[in-house]
């Protein structure tokens, strides 16, 4: 998705006429800029010409991303040899194995006359073990094994014999997880949980990296490509340089984003105006780099073409706002505050009013599909905004357990919004009022909560249900006012 690797693909071929140094060098600058839109293709090239780093980080990216990659038209451009070596992959990212044989299909359709031939050596690479008897019924029944003649027998022995031998992927059945990140910071190190409350997958790692690393964080994001970037000030590089900083998700390590334009993000000062909050968000593809001022708004969009930064029209506040949140729905951004709500169009470059909210007390803020949730700093009251009807909806909010209560000491610790498995959850940290006698008057330092609930709405119900995590005590906190989301391999969350 990020990333302008194209005008290097000639310079790799070099190693052929002996420029090795130039080959080597153009080959380290496409592996890292490998992304889901353009994995296929460099797979193709490199397998082509042997580039062996390459082809390696694109065929991950390619198991990491399958489930959307397969519905591309350069998925469906594989060789025979490529896609059963993409299929018989461990690896492969994929929540059922239907998906892999919907994928064979397309593929076979593509070009059905020179293909449908290939089908009886593909198959035995889908792993119909797995599949359920209605899935299987489904498959026998596809047209592509009924209306074949030739092929149809053998199609049907293999599925429905299977191979036992294959076991389940290793995606989201094992090592790949979708995780909420909660971070914790000291002057040295940036530590941070990665958590998933389900009791049937529960798991949280903690892990901590160098502060020079990730610097001093400004804001996050995770992108629909499960990128993850850190908008950062790196003191020991540049004082006062914004750097976009981006998740290695095989190292477990923090590194300059130097296929986004070296990593540099433009700052926008207009005359002597004081920048209130910086803010990193994602839509449809496109990453964008929003400054809040006093009353206005300053954005810009990364333009992987030009591998540049692009100014984009400025939103202007009718008030003056502690909080503000961006949120992406489809292609469109959405700009949330106690008051206002206004749609960025990336089509037009033009921003339009929306219905507000007038919830009194923003402190977080998420969106699911083509809605946005969002609640106060105490968890009383809980709105929900549909994007395509305009309308906003309130939603149950927190019953407190016992004599707890909602802490509100600082506006990091305060309550996290988050989606996990198309589901709403929060994380609230609370803290027992008998025990404020304990704390210490003069320390500039919030008390420790006493307990941190993570929290899963049931909207059948209109009740939020306690996961009953035990987290130890801390403050965890949030980036941008939300608990970001992330697919990572639990295998590689080891503090570096």
């Amino acid at each position: 998705m990020f990333g302008h690797p194209d005008p290097v693909l000639s310079h790799v071929g070099s190693k052929h006429y002996s420029n090795f140094n130039l080959a080597d060098t153009c080959s380290s600058y496409l592996a890292i800029n490998v992304e889901r839109f353009n994995c296929v293709d460099l797979y193709k090239f490199a397998d082509v010409f042997s580039v062996d780093s390459v082809r390696e980080h694109c065929v991950q990216s390619i198991h990491c991303h399958f489930a959307k990659v397969a519905f591309s038209e350069q998925f469906c451009s594989l060789s025979v040899d490529q896609l059963t070596e993409i299929i018989s992959h461990d690896e492969l990212d994929v929540k059922e194995e239907t998906t892999v044989w919907e994928a064979v299909v397309r593929w076979v359709q593509h070009s059905r006359e020179d293909r449908l031939h290939h089908l009886p050596s593909i198959l035995p690479h889908i792993r119909f073990n797995l599949l359920t008897s209605d899935n299987t019924a489904a498959i026998l029944d596809h047209p592509l094994v009924r209306e074949d003649p030739g092929s149809s027998e053998v199609i049907r022995n293999v599925v429905q014999q299977g191979n036992p031998d294959l076991k389940s992927r290793l995606g989201p059945n094992s090592t790949n997880m979708d995780m909420a990140l909660l971070c914790t910071s000291t002057y040295e190190k940036h530590e941070i949980l990665f958590l998933n409350p389900w009791p049937q997958q529960r798991k949280y790692i903690s892990c901590s990296y160098p502060d020079a690393d990730i610097g001093d964080v400004m804001a996050m994001t995770v992108t629909s490509d499960n990128n993850i970037f850190i908008l950062s000030y790196m003191y020991e590089k540049r004082r006062g340089q914004l750097y976009l900083i981006q998740y290695n998700h095989a190292e477990n390590a923090w590194e300059p984003a130097l296929g986004l334009s070296n990593g540099l993000v433009p700052q926008q000062k207009p005359g002597d105006w004081t920048c209130n909050e910086e803010m990193l968000s994602e839509a449809d593809g496109t990453l964008y780099h929003l400054t809040s001022y006093t009353n206005f708004i300053m954005m810009s969009r990364y333009d992987q073409y030009s591998d540049k930064w692009q100014e984009c029209s400025q939103l202007t506040l009718t008030e003056v706002y502690r909080h503000t949140y961006t949120l992406s729905s489809g292609p469109n951004l959405y700009f949330l505050t106690n008051t206002e709500l206004h749609r960025y169009d990336p089509g037009q470059d033009c921003w339009s009013k929306r219905t507000p909210n007038f919830l009194p007390d923003i402190c977080t803020a998420v969106a699911m599909g083509t809605e946005i949730f969002c609640t106060d700093s105490f968890f009383t009251h809980t709105m929900v905004y549909d994007t395509e009807s305009d309308c906003w909806q309130r939603l149950q909010g927190w019953t407190t357990p016992g004599n707890l209560l909602v802490d509100d000491y600082t506006v990091s610790h305060q309550p996290g919004l988050f989606v996990l498995e198309n589901q709403l959850h929060i994380l609230v940290a609370a803290y027992d009022p008998d025990e404020e006698e304990s704390i210490d008057p003069e320390s500039t330092d919030p008390p420790s909560p006493s307990e941190s609930f993570v929290y899963v709405y049931d909207r059948s119900a209109d009740t939020w249900r306690d996961l009953e995590v035990n987290l130890p005590k801390a403050y965890y906190g949030i980036a941008n006012h939300v608990c970001l989301v992330a697919r990572l391999n639990t295998k590689k969350l080891q503090s570096p």
